[in-house]
């Protein structure tokens, strides 16, 4: 029995393991890696949990080497997509890589002298030196087109409309390549990643035990999935980032304070390092009057710590405070610091000449960029989800005047339940 191992079982971060995984891992300090895909410049919180595989691996006294797919990025991975996504061209991809590397510098140790220091690594770096006719004679060789289209991955996609195109079809035979790599420089014995990868990493451990007759070991983690069946890691404003530039704190923060009971008892063993008493405390003391939200509050808590420190921490919560905790209390009761002061929610400035003009909101919401277009501004404002300064909006064509103003300058605007916009009238 493997304390790593057991500690992942327990969170409900284990899915699929080869034999003989926990055997190595009690035998040695084992080197193991997961492969980030460099689609944007910025992690999103889907990437969380191979992020903290990584923290638990190292915290296990084992060493973590994180991948960024400089090179696989270049071909795009078929798991669990429906059709090709654009390609990336060469300078967007290296610019994206140079931000993932700088985010996972903030969750691993790199810089211990320790023999389990993490390391960082780009597969572009040893692609970019092998030809094709390299690549297909020492690697394709090894694996049989029948063991390729035998993969989930492979096959729904052959069964769909689009097909699959020859560049996504070698994408797992590149990942594959990529274990093979890692093993033969680097003595890595393990690969993790989501369930929807474990046709890739296999296929990495058949290419070391095919072309160097070595030992490999996998193991993945379930797919984080909601209660109710929609989209883990989207939010009204879309993708949840990592960067605080993309998902300001505030947000990052209320997307964890609004997860379901159901889904924050899962998560907070998933996504946090709250040992197991403490988590079955909490789910107790929650089971008492879920009302309070103990649970979501830990939840975000230790999420937006996690990823943005403290001081982010305690202006989130001053700032949901100011937003949310007295909703019965005049909007006059919040001070003109309070309002310069609110972190994390968009602020626009409108001149003073533009807005004594008359101005209806839906135009200007729709030129701000609070809504897309004016016809869906009109259309959430008839239907009662639009406010000014707490006061619900009923008419698109309705004009502000200065009477309405906050401190004779401000309009707090809440569009649905959760997001907030600060104009400054100036």
């Amino acid at each position: 029995m493997n304390a790593f191992i057991e500690e992942l079982k327990w969170r409900g971060m284990l899915q699929d393991i080869m034999p003989g995984t926990e055997e190595q891992l009690n035998k040695e300090i084992t080197t193991g890696y997961i492969g980030f895909d460099p689609t944007s410049d910025s992690l999103h919180i889907g990437s969380l949990v191979p992020i903290l595989l990584l923290v638990h691996l190292q915290k296990a006294g084992h060493k973590p080497i994180a991948l960024v797919g400089g090179a696989t990025g270049m071909v795009g991975d078929p798991s669990g997509k429906s059709q090709e996504r654009n390609m990336l061209s060469e300078e967007v991809l290296h610019h994206n890589v140079a931000g993932i590397k700088k985010q996972l510098a903030q969750f691993l140790d790199f810089e211990s002298t320790a023999p389990n220091a993490a390391v960082m690594v780009n597969n572009y770096d040893w692609f970019k030196g092998i030809s094709f006719l390299d690549f297909i004679r020492d690697a394709g060789k090894h694996i049989t087109v029948n063991y390729m289209m035998a993969k989930d991955s492979v096959k729904k996609r052959l069964e769909g409309e689009s097909g699959m195109s020859f560049t996504e079809f070698t994408y797992q035979l590149v990942q594959g390549y990529d274990f093979y790599w890692l093993h033969k420089n680097m003595h890595c014995k393990l690969q993790m990643g989501g369930s929807d990868q474990w046709g890739n990493i296999v296929t990495g451990t058949e290419l070391i035990r095919r072309k160097d007759a070595g030992e490999a070991f996998a193991f993945t983690c379930p797919l984080i999935k909601k209660a109710d069946g929609t989209k883990f890691g989207k939010s009204e404003q879309g993708n949840v980032w990592l960067d605080a530039t993309k998902t300001s704190p505030f947000q990052f923060y209320q997307f964890w304070l609004n997860a379901s009971d159901e889904d924050a008892a899962n998560w907070i063993k998933i996504f946090t390092f709250l040992d197991k008493a403490t988590i079955e405390q909490l789910i107790c003391e929650h089971a008492v009057d879920a009302s309070n939200r103990l649970l979501q509050k830990a939840l975000a808590k230790e999420l937006t710590i996690f990823v943005h420190g403290d001081a982010a921490f305690d202006e989130a919560v001053a700032t949901t405070e100011k937003l949310f905790s007295n909703q019965n209390a005049p909007i006059e009761s919040l001070s003109e610091a309070d309002l310069n002061n609110i972190q994390g929610i968009k602020k626009f400035s409108v001149s003073k000449a533009r807005f004594d003009e008359g101005i209806d909101v839906t135009t200007l919401f729709a030129e701000l960029g609070i809504f897309e277009s004016k016809g869906e501004a009109r259309k959430m404002i008839t239907n009662g989800g639009v406010s000014i300064n707490r006061v619900k909006l009923d008419n698109p064509l309705y004009k502000p005047d200065t009477a309405q103003l906050l401190h004779q300058k401000f309009l707090l605007v809440q569009k649905g339940k959760k997001q907030y916009y600060l104009i400054t009238i100036e």
